[in-house]
């Protein structure tokens, strides 16, 4: 049986949102789509919603000879881990507890078959005028000249990173796609169906490999010296403070994460 969700606040939206059934029903402008999982974005009076769907051929009606041959070679393997889908939306409630901005969700669920996930959505509220880090580079936007506004967002990046770090939280998907910046600056943080709990070793190789995803695309947009200033404030460290031999391991690494694999 689906397990769906509706914010009492949308209720009026119940035909379009209120179960598992409308929502994959549901049409509208395709945004990203693969095997797995498909976003769609729709408007209902003059708001827009952006609708993440796994399963099912991504939202289409799958034969079920598909499905059994689906089943039988990853059901099992099923019962295991959180679905991405399930996941995500419990790690977007998890930010919104530790104060990190997250878009409202409006209606999420999912359903399994026979012990296994079969299929399941999240629908987020568009953050009017808000766009992600990486389209803005994409389009070499001017703020990227601005100090003070490098500093704002950097400021807001590195204490975000910084609560899921030190909660032993890990994004694992920390790219500047996933983080938009609205017209008041404010920073947001969104998609992250893979974020997880660690300890020990990995816990600190994978927050490694966050501050690298993050740094991928600053190098091309921002000075060595943004860059170091975004280090400093994650680690939460005054002016008079100077790095250590810890420090710039750290800062090696974060630099050449991605050129050794």
């Amino acid at each position: 049986m689906p397990r769906w969700n509706l914010n009492p606040d949308y209720a009026h939206l119940t035909a379009d949102f209120g179960s598992l059934e409308a929502v994959f029903a549901l049409r509208g402008e395709t945004l990203t789509s693969d095997p797995r999982s498909e976003v769609i974005r729709v408007e209902r009076a003059g708001v827009r919603y952006y609708v993440k769907r796994y399963g099912v051929g991504a939202g289409h009606v799958r034969e079920w000879r598909l499905y059994w041959r689906r089943y039988l070679r990853q059901g099992l393997l099923n019962f295991l881990p959180r679905p991405r889908v399930k996941a995500e939306w419990q790690n977007l409630k998890q930010f919104a507890k530790w104060n990190i901005p997250v878009p409202e969700m409006v209606a999420w669920g999912m359903e399994r078959r026979f012990g296994a996930f079969h299929r399941g959505a999240l629908i987020t509220r568009e953050l009017v005028g808000a766009q992600d880090l990486a389209a803005l580079a994409h389009l070499d936007d001017p703020r990227f000249l601005d100090g003070q506004w490098v500093l704002r967002v950097s400021r807001q990046i590195a204490a975000h990173t910084r609560t899921l770090h030190e909660n032993r939280f890990i994004h694992n998907d920390l790219k500047w796609r996933n983080i938009l910046v609205d017209a008041s600056d404010k920073v947001w943080f969104i998609d992250c169906p893979l974020g997880a709990y660690w300890v020990g070793a990995m816990l600190t190789y994978r927050q490694i490999k966050d501050l690298a995803c993050l740094d991928r695309l600053a190098r091309q947009h921002l000075s060595a010296t943004q860059r170091l200033r975004f280090y400093r404030l994650y680690r939460r460290y005054p002016p008079e403070r100077r790095l250590d031999a810890a420090d710039k391991k750290w800062l090696r690494a974060i630099a050449h994460f991605f050129e050794e694999e």
